[in-house]
Parts: C-alpha cells; structure tokens; sequence
C-alpha cells in the first residue's frame, strides 16, 4: 500500500497502521495523519482502539509495534493485514484447482481468503480451522469434512492427536499449504508445534503440495519445521521475480507463481 494515499476508510487506515508497524515498528501520529489523509484526532482514536485490539502500544507522539519477533502475531492482527494482497493470492490458488478435486486447506488468514474465493467453485474440502469451516460452510458446491480434535483459540485450528489420525484414513488431491516462512534450505516452517503435527498429517495424505506465501514471509523461519522444498509442487507468491528466495527455490525445481495485479 502506497505512503500517500487519502480518504482511506476506517478498516483500510487500520490496516495501514498495522502494516507500516509491522514493516517499521514505529510510527507517529503526525505520519500516519499525512499518509492517510486523516486528521490526528482520527488518528489517534484508530491507535486506541488498536492498542485495545493488542496490535500495538501507544507511546508520546504516536504509537510501537506490540508484536516481539519470533512470536506468531495474533490472529486478529493478522486478518486485518494485507488484505488485497491475500485476495489475490487467493485467487491465484483457486486458478491451479480443478472443479471436482478433493482439497486440504491449511490454517492461516490467507488459506481463509483461499476459501471465500470458492464461492462458486465444487471442491470436496478437508479445512484445518474453523475459520475456513465458517467461511465455505455457505458455499453449495462445497462438500465439508471436518478433522475434528481439538480447536487452538483465537486461530481455531484443529490440533491433537484426532486430525493427524483423521488424515491417515484420507487422500486429497492437493494440501494447500500456509505457512510462518519458508525458505531454500529450511523449507516451510510454522511456529507453534501443535500446527506443525497436523500440517505434516495433511501434507502426507495429499498427492499434491501448494504454498501460498505472502512476500514477507520469504526469507524468514519459525520454530517447527512443516516441510522441505521438494516436498512442494508448486509456491504461490506475491513476491517480485527477481527476490532472492524465489529465484533459490526456483534453481531447486519449484515451480513459483505470482498473481494478477
């Protein structure tokens, strides 16, 4: 999102503030007012209710980034970030999918704008959170399998020992994969354990691996370990061409592709 846009909506400055903490860290309300178009009492009112939200911590003058690193940010921060980026990534997926095909999808607020661009799509689909159960549970021509298990609060996704025994008993055509970062010699990693297990049972029963991977999270690596490069078929970015870590997966024989502006 550019530095210079005006009259943004509510939601569009809330994301914008969470994006440019998360990219910077820091930023004052004097920025934030001449970047969005807003006055800095607006701005300020969009601070407390973040900082209430626990995305960010105000401070003289503007506001800090509440996320320390290494920490999976929260679910909520994360679903208001980057929104347009994931629509199209999303809809990128759905261009690999065949109608008919039976599908895993993985946790993560990405694999959710995965499953609101099903709409008009006939998949059989196996969601790992109930995130994406609720956002396909309208769709017709979705066919709901639930792993059942667990549910983790505030992501809802499926952990435990009743997921990753569900999926020895089922196989999918494709698992499209979300993940914390990936990288050329790590591969797909996530950072809480519980998630990992289960994404490895769904990676198992699938014949086919898709990534999705917004571009910030190229280059970066979290606790667990999901997966290695040549377990994945195919990378769904928005990362430019030329970033170094498309260009190493690339050399190592997957498949990247990007999406429509």
């Amino acid at each position: 999102m550019a530095d210079t846009l005006a009259d943004m909506n509510v939601m569009e400055r809330h994301n914008f503030v969470i994006e440019r903490l998360m990219r910077e860290n820091r930023a004052t309300v004097a920025d934030l007012a001449r970047a969005t178009g807003a006055s800095e009492m607006t701005i300020r009112r969009d601070l407390e209710l973040l900082e209430s939200r626990g995305a960010l911590r105000r401070v003289r003058g503007g506001a800090v980034s509440n996320l320390p690193g290494g920490v999976e940010p929260p679910y909520a921060i994360r679903a208001m970030s980057g929104l347009e980026a994931k629509e199209r990534l999303a809809r990128a997926v759905l261009s690999l999918l065949t109608d008919g095909e039976t599908v895993a999808l993985d946790t993560g607020t990405t694999l959710v704008a995965v499953a609101k661009a099903m709409e008009d799509r006939q998949f059989t689909v196996t969601p790992l959170s109930l995130h994406a159960a609720f956002a396909l549970s309208p769709y017709p021509g979705i066919q709901l399998l639930l792993p059942g298990g667990q549910v983790r609060s505030g992501e809802l996704s499926f952990y435990g020992h009743t997921p990753a025994e569900t999926f020895k008993d089922l196989c999918f055509d494709t698992f499209v994969l979300g993940c914390c970062g990936v990288d050329p010699v790590r591969g797909a990693t996530a950072y809480n354990l519980d998630d990992v297990r289960v994404k490895r049972a769904a990676l198992d029963a699938a014949q086919r691996v898709v990534l999705v991977a917004t571009a910030e999270k190229l280059g970066r690596t979290a606790l667990g370990r999901v997966c290695s490069l040549e377990e994945i078929a195919l990378v769904v970015t928005d990362a430019a061409p030329d970033n170094p870590v498309v260009e190493a997966m690339q050399a190592r024989g997957v498949q990247v592709v990007h999406p429509q502006p």
